[in-house]
């Protein structure tokens, strides 16, 4: 049996906005075990990335974060210190952020900031701290990486940045790693490099990997468990291979319809769409937040709140209809958006 990581239960993130209370991160719970990827998915503003921020403590300073569980390798999050936090932020878990060019300090050169973690978390000497950011450098693949360590940010491609993020996440060996999209700034070459590094890393570090996307080709080729989430909250989680095989919830479903099939897919055809937007999640909402966008909403759906419950085809699912849906579009194996 693996190793536990990390246990967040019942995650909630509330921001106060001049309309009322934002509630940005609603009541989402998952686990992630040494060795293994978990891929959050969603679209944009369904609360992916605060719920990565609220994990390693960063969010704005007017958010709060509440949670029956937050613990990390048997330690209680809820229950430390900003100074015993700091000491696990960078050292035991990491994040690779989704812009390197706002996450990176312009003041300082690449080589200072990839120092940096290693030289606060671990007993090292500068040299020993240079060598291993060229060292990680070369393994992200960017050339002369001995030379990049005295350049800046801004003397930096948006994909070269990427991979300076991805290599500082690295320098102290984390046994966590959340990564916020972390291929977004790289060609399609570059990005299937730094999944197969990451892959290879955490094999070799024997790491956990959250990771956030909004890219079900790479969930497929990756993950091991799959939370999909929309408007705060988890709407489906399970086995990778098990969602990808028999999606229950709508949303899920709209999401793979959305990919393109190699073999199926003709060109010029059009791919799938989901209608309408994410709703607002200013105030209290009742019953499913997806019903206004769902092409099977019934009344019921928007009369109660919807609970997360196992599903039909074993893995849990907010919807009360799934049941009735389930088989409705054809289901896609992992290697058909690989």
């Amino acid at each position: 049996m693996s190793e536990r990581i990390l246990t967040v239960e019942d995650l909630r993130v509330d921001l106060p906005v001049p309309a009322g209370t934002l509630h940005a991160v609603r009541g989402v719970s998952f686990h992630v075990d040494r060795g293994e990827t978990l891929c959050i998915v969603g679209e944009s503003g369904c609360g992916k990335t605060l719920t990565a921020l609220a994990v390693m403590d960063l969010l704005p300073a007017r958010a709060r974060r509440t949670a029956g569980c937050l613990e990390f390798a048997g330690r209680n999050l809820l229950r430390i210190g900003e100074r015993e936090m700091s000491d696990i932020r960078g050292a035991q878990m990491a994040m690779i952020f989704q812009d390197p060019m706002t996450s990176l300090n312009p003041a300082y050169s690449i080589g200072n900031q990839l120092q940096e973690a290693l030289l606060r978390h671990r007993a090292v000497t500068r040299r020993q701290a240079r060598e291993r950011a060229v060292h990680l450098l070369e393994r992200v693949g960017i050339t002369a990486a001995a030379s990049r360590l005295k350049q800046y940010p801004h003397q930096l491609s948006g994909g070269l940045r990427q991979r300076v993020m991805i290599a500082m996440a690295l320098m102290t060996s984390p046994s966590l790693i959340l990564a916020d999209e972390p291929t977004t700034a790289l060609d399609v070459t570059i990005q299937t490099q730094i999944l197969h590094l990451l892959a290879d890393l955490q094999r070799e570090l024997d790491m956990g990997l959250v990771l956030i996307t909004h890219d079900l080709g790479i969930v497929a080729r990756v993950a091991t468990r799959v939370v999909v989430m929309y408007a705060g909250e988890v709407v489906e989680a399970g086995p990778a291979s098990a969602i990808f095989a028999a999606p229950a919830h709508p949303y899920t479903r709209g999401l793979i319809a959305c990919i393109p099939v190699p073999g199926r897919t003709q060109r010029g055809e059009k791919l799938g769409t989901i209608p309408g937007m994410v709703p607002s999640l200013i105030g209290t909402r009742v019953g499913c937040h997806f019903a206004s966008r769902c092409p099977h909403a019934a009344d019921a759906c928007i009369r109660a709140n919807i609970a997360l419950e196992d599903a039909c085809s074993g893995h849990p699912v907010r919807c009360i209809r799934h049941c009735e849906i389930a088989g409705i579009l054809p289901a896609h194996g992992p290697e058909a958006v690989a």
